[in-house]
């Protein structure tokens, strides 16, 4: 009977995207996106996040789609809508609120609505079920139901892929959590958690990236720690974990739609009924600050070794081999290290020159013939493409010019600072 359930999956991007691949395989699919730009590739076959391949987007049946229209006669409808912060650091609903509306335009009775999209715990019930009601004169619990699944997908990662990842699942009744582990275990091989509530379920996906937040901004504050003593952090975390039980967590910027936002889900809830979340707030302090001390970082190297402000930035992305940008921290360490004057030329092979402020180079498309020389090259993502050409980087250095690795892994040498 479920095999012949229609799907509509609401946005397709990085959550979207290969959901719908998956269940494609099993069910009719809808692939529905506002955005007739994103359409018009799946459409041709190319996914602009690099995360599904051609072979694959030409045999799936998706029926991609940015009429909503087309998303009549559904029986599920799953929403992985982006939920962003605004620039107080407040949940920003207005792309859920406006999916679940336009979700509501077609609902009927017997539907299923599932909402995959990263919130704080009792925003489903508190926010999207009301819309879906007022707009399709429906009564919840009666007439529809609510599913909550949170997406685990991690941009870029090509061996932690949807389906060889536990899926944790709930729904507004007994029989639309067993649906749910239904629909969802024909295509998770890794299997179903049901988890007890709704709410338990948005909890669990919230905490699971706040956690990694306050772990990689202890991490930092080490790092900072150390340095100021004059000691080597690789070589103090290298130490360190030879004990079973050290968690090894990597210093860095903290960008990207989860780590550097799902926390603010939490803290928001958490001063709503008059929790202070100390230690969340902390951690995230830390995080959105450690471009400054890279930053410093940079200006001290160019200092000591006597060294112009003229400088190459490689990598842009919040993460290393993705074309994703969201929130990058790179940005606001470019933006830091302007005000102090230096002159920042970047290049990222994952980038498109429009699609950002800075200027873009393409001089890593072809090493031998570049001409312009840098005093300094910071390596801020270690895409595979920097590691697998550090020779040719370093003929990009002037003379007497360095090189500040942050994450890449390069020997440390005369020409070579380690982070």
């Amino acid at each position: 009977m479920l095999l012949k359930k229609k799907i509509s999956v609401i946005g397709l991007g990085y959550v979207g995207l290969p959901l719908a691949i998956e269940f494609a395989k099993k069910n009719i699919v809808n692939g529905f996106d506002i955005n007739s730009d994103r359409i018009d590739n799946l459409k041709k076959s190319f996914d602009s996040t690099l995360e599904i391949e051609k072979k694959t987007l030409l045999k799936s049946k998706i029926y991609f789609t940015n009429n909503s229209d087309d998303l009549n006669d559904t029986d599920i409808f799953i929403v992985t809508i982006p939920t962003p912060v605004d620039k107080k650091k407040r949940p920003d609903l207005q792309m859920l609120k406006s999916a679940t509306k336009t979700v509501a335009k077609y609902l009927k009775k017997k539907n299923i609505v599932i909402f995959e999209s990263t919130v704080y715990p009792g925003c489903t019930e508190e926010i999207c079920v009301p819309i879906l009601e007022k707009y399709s004169q429906l009564s919840f619990n009666k007439d529809f139901f609510i599913g909550y699944s949170p997406e685990r997908i991690n941009p870029g990662d090509k061996v932690n892929t949807l389906t060889k990842i536990k899926k944790v699942v709930s729904g507004s009744d007994k029989k639309t959590k067993q649906t749910l582990k239904k629909i969802y275990g024909k295509i998770i091989k890794a299997g179903i958690h049901v988890a007890d509530s709704i709410k338990v379920a948005e909890a669990a996906k919230v905490i699971e990236n706040t956690q990694r937040d306050i772990n990689i901004a202890l991490i930092n504050e080490f790092t900072q720690l150390f340095k100021k003593l004059k000691l080597n952090p690789k070589h103090v975390f290298d130490a360190a974990k030879t004990k079973w039980n050290f968690l090894d967590f990597k210093p860095g910027l903290v960008g990207g739609h989860c780590i550097g936002v799902d926390p603010y889900y939490l803290t928001y809830k958490s001063k709503k009924i008059g929790i202070k979340p100390n230690l969340i707030s902390a951690a995230r302090k830390i995080n959105d600050n450690l471009h400054k001390f890279l930053g410093n970082k940079i200006k001290n190297i160019c200092k000591e070794f006597r060294l112009k402000k003229n400088i190459l930035i490689l990598g842009y992305t919040f993460k290393e081999n993705c074309p994703d940008f969201r929130n990058t921290r790179v940005y606001h360490l470019i933006n830091y290290l302007k005000k102090l004057g230096f002159k920042i030329n970047l290049h990222d092979p994952y980038i498109n020159s429009n699609k950002s402020k800075f200027v873009f180079n393409s001089i890593l498309t072809n090493f031998k013939n570049n001409k312009k020389k840098y005093d300094l090259i910071f390596l801020a993502v270690p895409h595979d493409l920097y590691k697998k050409n550090k020779t040719n980087i370093k003929k990009l250095l002037k003379s007497n010019g360095k090189i500040f690795d942050y994450k890449s892994g390069l020997k440390k040498s005369k020409y070579v600072i380690q982070f």
